[in-house]
């Protein structure tokens, strides 16, 4: 038996607009606007953006989780290193997130347990990416 197609939801259109040299702003239409620059002189570049929208999508989902488990954080931070392919189109690669999180009352099982049904179950951009690049984490919970 075939499985029915998911359902597809339509995100709100993006805008983007050249504003010279290699510089551009990008937003939805009525929203705030992000500059994004493909040197990397004025502002992050597409694939900064790209991590960083790794980073931020894992760590919302870390938030609500967390949240749930009574246990908010009081403070949470993502560093993300990644490794691109050496050749044309340099793709993502890996990536690994270290989040630092402060919750009063955590354990690093429960919050090892948040980040992972965050990266390989919630988050929207990771599972947007393409099956071979890996991604993994770390975490450091503060007392």
């Amino acid at each position: 038996m075939n499985n029915p197609p998911a359902a597809t939801l339509a995100h709100a259109p993006i805008d983007v607009q050249w504003v010279g040299a290699l510089a551009f702003e990008a937003g939805r239409t009525d929203g705030p606007k992000v500059r994004i620059d493909g040197d990397a002189q004025s502002a992050p570049s597409p694939f900064d953006l790209l991590l960083a929208a790794i980073a931020t999508c894992a760590s919302v989902d870390v938030v609500t989780i967390l949240e749930k488990q009574r246990t908010p954080p009081q403070s949470l931070s993502v560093r993300i290193e990644a490794q691109r392919i050496d050749s044309i189109p340099r793709r993502l690669k890996s990536a690994v997130l270290h989040f630092r999180i402060a919750a009063r009352g955590a354990t690093l099982e429960k919050a090892t347990r948040a980040i992972e049904l965050s990266v390989t179950k919630y988050c929207s951009v990771r599972s947007s990416l393409i099956a071979d690049a890996a991604v993994s984490w770390t975490v450091d919970l503060a007392a």
